[in-house]
């Protein structure tokens, strides 16, 4: 199947599903759906291989089938590491009590996501609320010297052009799409509150003052 007969069929899966209102998606992850849009609509090829962070959040390999029909090289820490490979990274026990053991199996295992992430060619966020995408888009900025792309959508923008999506053409929606993250590349001054971790070369840095 052509790649433009399967962004057809997420749009409309897209269509069919409640339109959500840019207040709302503020709030959330994109789903795999509108992942998988903003990175067709970028001109990734169909065989680019992806690595998913945080892939228990979206519910299983059946809630993730709009995207892998789009991007089927998917892998995880999961798929890429034997059950050895992990075994250090779990199962903490040492008298510790049960949620400490929970959460040190969770940072440790988030761990090898940063890594994956932080290394990769592209990084794309997906939930920009998040402790992992603030500190892997911070190092990427600082260490990446303007080689270390991080894709940041914005998910205002994003919901208002998925509201039009059953009006508008593929080529309208890629040409915003575009648009819209060639924005979210910009340095930008950092707003009182904003994570140093987020935006540590703002022109205003202290590490980067003579």
């Amino acid at each position: 199947m052509h790649i433009f007969d399967l962004v057809d069929s997420v749009l409309f899966t897209i269509d069919v599903c409640r339109a959500v209102s840019p207040v709302e998606l503020r709030r959330w992850s994109l789903t795999p759906e509108e992942a998988a849009l903003v990175i067709a609509a970028l001109g990734f090829k169909r065989e680019t291989c992806i690595y998913l962070a945080g892939s228990h959040m979206y519910g299983g390999s059946s809630r993730m089938h709009p995207f892998t029909s789009l991007y089927p090289n998917l892998v995880t820490k999961e798929t890429l590491l034997t059950h050895s490979e992990l075994a250090p990274f779990r199962n903490f026990s040492s008298g510790i009590l049960e949620l400490d053991n929970f959460l040190l199996e969770f940072y440790h295992l988030a761990a090898l996501d940063f890594i994956a992430c932080a290394t990769s060619d592209v990084f794309a966020m997906t939930d920009s609320g998040s402790q992992l995408s603030s500190l892997v888009s911070g190092f990427r900025t600082y260490y990446g010297d303007g080689h270390a792309p991080t894709l940041r959508p914005n998910k205002k923008r994003l919901a208002t052009i998925l509201l039009e999506i059953s009006t508008i053409g593929w080529n309208t929606f890629e040409d915003r799409a575009r648009k819209m993250i060639e924005e979210g590349q910009r340095v930008r001054v950092r707003g009182s509150g904003r994570s140093i971790y987020r935006q540590p070369r703002c022109p205003e840095c202290m590490c980067r003052t003579q």
